[in-house]
Parts: structure tokens; sequence; C-alpha cells
């Protein structure tokens, strides 16, 4: 019996740790970002599977992700890091994990051609999510870079994907948007250009946490979560194309356009893990804080100790 060069892939990483669960039913809220695309991998490829974990992955949109944790809908999450601080800040209790991903030049504000400088965009219309998601965060993160603030433009509540085709069909001065919607854009010089990314300003990375009480309860099951992460990442340095097939298919992307997005950032390993949490985490979330404590979307700043445990990237 031949066996497929994926099985292959998927027998050597599974033979890398013994399953850690126990069949532990886990929803975790994702969006159709590039960044998370691991996490379907690790669905898709069975991964989670052999770990012990029955995993529902459920599109959320950023803004309701939070809800969907209130209500016990979902115990999990994949978000970007200041977003953790809002959901805490407005009673969401939630303690990150593990991160994803670090965005280099995957998240960015699209401009019409004319418009020559983020400072040009006062008293023009942005298209963005809605406040308390990272497409804002970004919005009002720029912006103050260049002496503006989110008062000195016109906001449309658009998500990530319907920005980036309203600003391609025409409409609104400038979109806020991500991989693989970004794209969108770069195809269509005669309609704008990417004016800024995270390549410019630094500042959106995501991490994937859970409730305190499905930590507390469910510490193997944690543990598995975060092993299958870094064995997602194993299957993709080992089998590349047919990787990135699987979670292009999730995005309706052929493997090659998915790469093409993926490109943008990078996936965190183990290694990268403890650098970030011992380090750039802290300092982020100080900064973090600040803004989105002057933008009015919390009203005091969380405890950082209670925003994360990283005992499970040991």
């Amino acid at each position: 019996m031949r066996i497929s060069k994926l099985s292959a892939t998927i027998v050597a990483v599974m033979l890398s740790a013994p399953a850690l669960a126990d069949d532990v039913k886990v929803g975790i809220g994702i969006s159709g970002w590039t960044g998370f695309a691991p996490l379907t991998l690790a669905k898709e490829a069975g991964i989670f599977k052999k770990n012990g974990l029955d995993v529902t992955l459920n599109k959320i949109p950023q803004k309701d992700r939070h809800l969907a944790i209130a209500s016990g809908a979902i115990q999990c999450a994949a978000t970007t890091v200041e977003t953790w601080i809002s959901w805490n800040a407005n009673g969401v209790a939630t303690k990150q994990i593990f991160q994803l991903d670090k965005s280099y030049g995957a998240d960015g504000m699209a401009v019409r051609n004319e418009i020559a400088s983020i400072k040009d965009l006062k008293g023009k219309t942005v298209a963005a999510s809605a406040p308390g998601t990272s497409p804002y965060f970004a919005l009002a993160w720029m912006l103050k870079k260049n002496g503006l603030s989110v008062k000195d433009v016109n906001v449309v509540n658009l998500e990530p994907a319907a920005a980036a085709q309203a600003f391609v069909s025409g409409q609104n001065d400038a979109a806020m948007t991500y991989e693989p919607y970004l794209s969108t854009v770069r195809a269509a010089p005669d309609k704008g250009k990417i004016i800024a990314t995270t390549l410019d300003y630094p500042m959106v990375m995501d991490t994937f946490g859970c409730t305190p009480e499905f930590l507390s309860g469910n510490p193997k099951a944690a543990q598995a979560l975060a092993d299958s992460y870094f064995q997602a990442l194993e299957m993709i340095a080992k089998d590349q194309a047919k990787a990135y097939e699987i979670m292009g298919a999730d995005v309706k992307q052929s493997g090659e356009q998915f790469g093409n997005s993926a490109k943008y950032l990078r996936w965190q390993d183990k290694a990268a893990n403890e650098k970030f949490f011992a380090g750039d985490f802290l300092a982020f979330n100080k900064d973090a804080a600040e803004l989105l404590l002057e933008i009015g979307i919390i009203k005091e700043a969380p405890k950082v100790e209670n925003l994360f445990d990283a005992s499970f990237i040991k």
C-alpha cells in the first residue's frame, strides 16, 4: 500500500508528540486572516484529532468574537494582541496562551492614488471594521503617528473583505484591510495604492487564547492546542505546497495565491513565542492600552499579568 507524501508528513509530525487530551470539545473563533491558517491546517490534516481534540472552527467577525466567548458558544479564539486588552477591560475574561503570527506587510491602508500622505486623509472617508477590532486599531495607530485621530476622518464600518471590495469598486477614499483581501488592492493599481502597511507600522501581532475556566479545567487540552499549532508549522515546513493548498482552499485561494498572501507575515514557532512573551508582548501592551484609552475603547487598562499564560509554550 502506497503512502502519499501528505500522509507521510502527517505521520512524521504526529510521532513528534503524544496525544495529550481525551477527545475534548473545543470551539474556536477565527476569521479568514492568513495568519490563522495553521489552525485550519491542524483541523483539516487531523492534527487536532490526533492530539485528542474535537475542534470546531467558527468563522466569526472580530467585532463579535468576544460575544461568542461570553455566551459560551466558543471557548477559545484567535485575534490581535490589543483586542485581548479590550475584551478583558470590558468584562470578557480571556488569557492568551501562544502567539500565532506577526504581520510583515499583511495589514495595510489603501488610498486613492491622488492621496500623497496619511495626513491628507483629514476629512476623508475611510472604511474599517468597528471600534474594538484590529483594522480600527491599526487606523487609529497610523493616524496618531501622523498627527491625526479617528475624529479627523469619517469611518465607515466594513469588515476587511467588504472594505477591500468596496475600495476596488470605487467607494470611499481609503480602506483598512488585511491579507488575503489586501491582495485585491495590490492587483488593482489603477484603483488606488497601499500607502502604509505593518512594515511601516509594526503593530499587528496575533495570539491564541481561551477563557480562564477552560484553561483551568482542561490543562491537557490547552497544551494539545499549543502543540497542534506548532506541529502544523512543522507540517508547513515539511510539505509547503500541500499545506498551502489546504489552507488556501479555506479562503477560496489556490496554493500559489495563498503563498503570495503568506509572504507578508511570519508564523511564530516555539522559540519565537518564548522570546515574544518575555519581551515585545509586555512593551506593546503598554503602548496599545494607552491608545485604547485615548480612543475610548476601554476605560481602564487590565493588569498585563492577567492577560496571558505562557506555561503552554515551554
